[in-house]
């Protein structure tokens, strides 16, 4: 018998972060169906340096500048998310000069998992950790309209013969 997940209930303050994790998920999805469709690897890694600029490295910084200091900075939970932040980002500069496949994989997962780290484990922890009036004072320094991440426009992750 197979467990069901739940969805995961999230307070109103931390949900402008965890709209952009759904944008990341997708975007570790793209690059996964890129790669098994046989997408040309020198477009993912063009797709993977923009979504990086547009999208992604505001977002380490919201969690890093915003959330973070409301955490214990010896917080076993704090320094995962830091250091997969660090991982990250690596890898996404490794494969701007060096666009690799394996790399590419690698990059896609690990997103996917710090994903699921954040919402299933860090950000329960701080939603219970943080006062509800800190909790608002995050929300309120967070921004509520970012750019839409559809915006890139060549279709990798579509099957071979349709778009590219």
């Amino acid at each position: 018998m197979s467990k069901e997940i739940k969805p995961i209930k999230r307070s109103k303050q931390l949900t402008p972060l965890s709209k952009d994790h759904h944008d990341g998920l997708l975007f570790a999805w793209k690059v996964k169906q890129g790669l098994k469709n046989g997408a040309d690897i020198k477009l993912i890694a063009e797709y993977v340096q923009w979504f990086w600029k547009n999208h992604l490295e505001e977002h380490f910084h919201e969690e890093e500048q915003i959330l973070a200091p409301h955490i214990l900075a010896d917080d076993e939970l704090l320094k995962q998310m830091f250091d997969e932040h660090e991982n990250i980002e690596a890898m996404i500069h490794i494969n701007e000069n060096i666009p690799d496949a394996t790399l590419l994989a690698n990059l896609a997962q690990a997103i996917d998992d710090h994903i699921r780290f954040e919402e299933r484990v860090l950000f329960p922890y701080a939603e219970k950790i943080i006062p509800e009036k800190d909790l608002d004072l995050i929300y309120e320094q967070l921004p509520k309209e970012k750019a839409e991440c559809g915006k890139w426009e060549r279709e990798f992750w579509v099957k071979k013969g349709k778009n590219l």
